[in-house]
């Protein structure tokens, strides 16, 4: 009998023993990650390579004067299902990819096509920090399907700027669509 009460203590202690250490490894990633009490904006990480980083906000340069009412002249073509408008705001070449995918999909009208693919606000999305290089412009969108400050690009066609349907902060992964729909 005392032998079964000195094996099981002796387990328990075994057990409590191992339940403290805590595995090593883990606990220098805790320590590190509960020591960073700076800026939360920063996109550093070196605790764990499954972890994701955090893009710091950019400040706000300009409310985009040139291709905010591009961007809000899309949302309200999409809204209203309104394809002549939707063309005077697209480029030429984002309307032949889109016009090809919905040819393969058997679909007709290209702006409710383009609204199954992108969230229609209920308030005006916010558009900023308009950089514009010659022919081609980027600004960053916020409302909608993105919840994040995002970038999307913009070409200047015939006079008139034009969504180009990219965007270089989204890597667009497409099996059998050559085109870059909004998600």
């Amino acid at each position: 009998m005392q032998y079964r009460t000195f094996f099981s203590l002796l387990i328990i202690l075994a057990a409590m023993a191992a339940a403290a250490c805590g595995g090593g490894a883990s606990n220098v990633v805790n320590t590190a990650n509960s020591t960073n009490t700076g800026n939360s904006n920063l996109a550093t990480n070196t605790n764990s390579p499954v972890e994701t980083t955090k893009k710091p906000v950019a400040e706000t340069t300009n409310n985009a004067p040139t291709i905010a009412p591009v961007v809000q002249a899309y949302y309200d073509a999409l809204k209203k299902k309104d394809d002549a408008a939707l063309a005077n705001v697209l480029s030429a070449a984002f309307i032949k990819s889109v016009q090809a995918d919905m040819k393969a999909e058997k679909k007709t009208g290209m702006a409710a096509y383009l609204a199954e693919y992108d969230t229609i606000p209920d308030k005006p999305v916010e558009v900023r920090n308009e950089k514009i290089e010659g022919d081609k412009a980027v600004a960053e969108l916020k409302g909608g399907a993105y919840l994040n400050w995002t970038a999307f690009s913009f070409i200047n066609e015939g006079g008139k700027w034009k969504f180009t349907g990219g965007s270089p902060d989204i890597q667009t992964v497409t099996t059998g669509s050559n085109t870059n729909k909004p998600k």
